[in-house]
C-alpha cells in the first residue's frame, strides 16, 4: 500500500483493531486491580501502593513521547515498517514484564519490608510501561496513514475501541469466574467475600490468562495489517492531493482546502507543532477524557468494596456492566457523529457521565442495587469521549502523517503523568493507613468517584469550548518554506 485510501475492508478493520488488543487487555488489568491488588491482597500501605502506580504513570509519560520521536525519525526493521517494527518491539517487552507485576514479590514473605518488595515490582513496571507506551503509539499513528476519509477515521477508531470494551469484558468475565471457582473451593465461605493473600492465585493467574490470549491477537495484527513500506511514503503524494471523496453524495476535497490556500502544507517538524494552539486545545481534551475513564476505572472497585461493601465478585461484574454498555453505545457514535458532529456527540457522553455523578453523589447512603445504572451510564459516557477525543487527534494530524508518532505520544503524555499525579494526590489523602478500611474511609471512595466523574468531566467541558470556538485546525504562522523542505506553516 503506497498511500491511504479513503477506507479499508473489514477484515483488514478487525485486523488492525485487534493489534491493540494486548494493551487493551494489560490496562484494564493495570487500572482497575492494580491499587485493589497491593493494597487489598498484598498489605501494601495506601502510599505504597500509590507510589507503584505513579511510577508506572512517569516511565509510560516519559516513554511516550520519546518512542514517538523515534516511530517518526526510524525507518523500521527492513521492509517491516516503522510502526509495526515498534509495535512488535512494545509487544514483546509487555509479554515478558506483565506476569511478575500480579504476583507475589519472589522470594519475599509476610516478614519482608514493603520498600523491598517496592523495589522488587519497580523494575518490572517500568519495562510493561514501555512496552505498553511502544504498541499504544505505534498502532494509533497507523490510522491515519491507512485511511484518508475523516469518517473513515472515526470508524478505525471504533472499530479499536469496540476490541478495546471486549478486552475488557474478558477481562472482567475470566476474573470473575476465577473468582467464582475460588469459591467453590473454599470450606470457609466468608472468605470468599473478601480480598486477601488467598487470592494471589486468581491475579496471577487472571495476567497468565490475559497475556496468552492477547499475544494471539497481536499475532493476527502483524499477520493481516499491511503498512507502507520505507520509500513509499511519499509516492503519489501529487495524485492524494487532489483525491475527492464520495461521501453522501457530494464530492468534497479531502483536506478541504480554500481556493486561496496553497495545495499542500509542508511537512511539520515535532517543534512546529509545539506552536499551534489546536496541540494545546486537544492535548487538554484528550488528558480530561482519559482522566475520566481511567481514575472511574481505578477507583470503583474500592468505591464497591469499601464504601458500599459488596462482595468481592461485584468487582468483576459492576466493570462488566460499565463496557458492555459501553460497547453498545459505540455501535451508534458513527451515525450519531454524522448527524451532530464530533463535538456534540463528545458532549453527550459528558452528558452521561454527569448523570452518573449525580446519581451517585444523591444516593449516599441507598446506592444499592442501583450502582448497575449507574455504571450503564458511565460506560456509555466513557465510550463516547474516548473514541471522539482520539477522532479528534486524527483530524488535528490530518496528512503530517510522517510526525504522527510524536502528536499521539505527547496526548498520552498528558494523560499518563496526570493520572500518576491524581491517583498519587487521592492516595495521599486517604484518612486510612491500614489495610483495613476505618470508618472514616467509608465515604473517602464516595466523594472519589463523584471527584472523578463530575469534577473532571467539567474540565472536559471547558476544553470542549474552546473547540467549539476556535476550530481544530492548522494555523499558519508565516510563509511556508520552498522546495517542500520541512517547517512551521
Amino acid at each position: 500500500m503506497s498511500e491511504p485510501s479513503a477506507t479499508l475492508p473489514v477484515p483488514r478493520r478487525i485486523s488492525y483493531a485487534a493489534g491493540h488488543f494486548l494493551n487493551d487487555l494489560c490496562a484494564s488489568m493495570w487500572f482497575t486491580y492494580l491499587l485493589v491488588f497491593y493494597h487489598s491482597v498484598l498489605g501494601f500501605a495506601n502510599t505504597y501502593a500509590g507510589v507503584l502506580l505513579l511510577v508506572g504513570q512517569i516511565a509510560d509519560g516519559i516513554c511516550t513521547p520519546l518512542i514517538g520521536y523515534e516511530s517518526d525519525r526510524t525507518p523500521g526493521c527492513g521492509n517491516y515498517g516503522k510502526r509495526k517494527t515498534w509495535h512488535l518491539v512494545g509487544t514483546v517487552s509487555v509479554v515478558l514484564s506483565f506476569a511478575f507485576i500480579f504476583n507475589q514479590c519472589l522470594g519475599c514473605d509476610p516478614q519482608t519490608p514493603q520498600w523491598v518488595s517496592l523495589s522488587y515490582f519497580i523494575p518490572f513496571i517500568v519495562i510493561f510501561q514501555f512496552g505498553w507506551a511502544a504498541t499504544q503509539i505505534s498502532h494509533l499513528s497507523l490510522i491515519p496513514e491507512l485511511v484518508s476519509c475523516e469518517h473513515a477515521k472515526v470508524e478505525l477508531t471504533a472499530y479499536r475501541y469496540s476490541f478495546t470494551v471486549i478486552a475488557n469484558v474478558t477481562v472482567y468475565a475470566v476474573a470473575y469466574l476465577l473468582l467464582h471457582l475460588q469459591a467453590g473451593q473454599e470450606d470457609n465461605p466468608s472468605l470468599t467475600d473478601t480480598l486477601g493473600p488467598i487470592d494471589i492465585p486468581v491475579f496471577r493467574n487472571l495476567a497468565v490468562i490475559m497475556l496468552g490470549i492477547g499475544s494471539l491477537f497481536s499475532l493476527f495484527f502483524h499477520l493481516g495489517t499491511k503498512e507502507r513500506r520505507p520509500g513509499e511514503a511519499d509516492r503519489g503524494s501529487k495524485e492524494e492531493e487532489e483525491e475527492e471523496v464520495v461521501e453522501s453524495g457530494e464530492r468534497r476535497p479531502l483536506l478541504g482546502r480554500s481556493p486561496s490556500s496553497p495545495l499542500r502544507q509542508p511537512p511539520l517538524q515535532w517543534k512546529c507543532w509545539l506552536k499551534q494552539p489546536a496541540f494545546y486545545q486537544v492535548a487538554c481534551l484528550y488528558m480530561a477524557t482519559r482522566l475520566i475513564a481511567n481514575l472511574s476505572q481505578t477507583y470503583i472497585s474500592m468505591y464497591l468494596i469499601n464504601t458500599l461493601s459488596l462482595p468481592k465478585k461485584f468487582i468483576a461484574t459492576i466493570p462488566l456492566v460499565m463496557y458492555l454498555s459501553g460497547f453498545l453505545f459505540s455501535f451508534i457514535m458513527k451515525p450519531l457523529s454524522r448527524l451532530i458532529g464530533k463535538c456534540m456527540t463528545y458532549w453527550v457522553g459528558l452528558l452521561l457521565i454527569l448523570a452518573c455523578s449525580y446519581w451517585v453523589l444523591l444516593e449516599k447512603e441507598h446506592m444499592g442495587q442501583q450502582v448497575y445504572g449507574a455504571a450503564v451510564l458511565l460506560g456509555a459516557g466513557s465510550a463516547t469521549i474516548l473514541v471522539m477525543s482520539l477522532s479528534m487527534t486524527a483530524d488535528l494530524i490530518a496528512n503530517q502523517t510522517q510526525s504522527g508518532a510524536f502528536v499521539y505520544g505527547a496526548m498520552s503524555f498528558t494523560d499518563k503523568v496526570a493520572n500518576g499525579a491524581a491517583v498519587m494526590i487521592i492516595q495521599a489523602l486517604h484518612p486510612c493507613h491500614t489495610v483495613q478500611c476505618c470508618p472514616a474511609c467509608v465515604w473517602f471512595y464516595h466523594y472519589v468517584m463523584v471527584a472523578v466523574t463530575g469534577g473532571v468531566a467539567v474540565l472536559a467541558t471547558l476544553s470542549l469550548c474552546t473547540i467549539l470556538i476556535w476550530p481544530i485546525k492548522i494555523r499558519p504562522r508565516r510563509p511556508p518554506v520552498v522546495s517542500g523542505l520541512a517547517g512551521c506553516p
